[in-house]
C-alpha cells in the first residue's frame, strides 16, 4: 500500500471587500427622521444615532456602518425605500473601503 504524504497547500484567500454605508446631508430631511433611521436600520442607540446625525449635519455625510457588499447594498435599498415611503429625500450610499 502506498503511503500518502500531506502536501502543504497555500491558499490565497482574499478578504472580502468591505463597504461603508453613509447618509448624506440635505436641507429637507428632519434630524428626528435621520435618528429614527439610524436606530431602526443600523441598531444604533439614541446617543450614537444623535452623534452620527450631528456629524452628517456638520460634515455633509456620516458613516452608519461597515459591511460586506450584499449587506451594505441591502441597507442602502432599505433606507432609500423607507425614506421615499415617508416622503423624505434622505440619500443613503455605499463607499468601498480600500484594502
Amino acid at each position: 500500500m502506498q503511503e500518502l504524504k500531506p502536501q502543504a497547500v497555500k491558499s490565497k484567500l482574499k478578504r472580502p471587500k468591505r463597504f461603508q454605508v453613509l447618509l448624506l446631508n440635505d436641507d429637507h430631511t428632519t434630524m428626528e427622521f435621520v435618528v429614527a433611521v439610524l436606530m431602526q436600520f443600523f441598531a444604533k442607540n439614541e446617543e450614537a444615532a444623535n452623534a452620527i446625525m450631528i456629524k452628517i449635519h456638520v460634515d455633509g455625510e456620516g458613516v452608519c456602518g461597515t459591511y460586506s457588499h450584499d449587506i451594505a447594498q441591502t441597507k442602502v435599498t432599505q433606507v432609500t425605500d423607507f425614506s421615499r415611503n415617508n416622503e423624505q429625500p434622505l440619500v443613503c450610499v455605499l463607499r468601498e473601503l480600500s484594502d
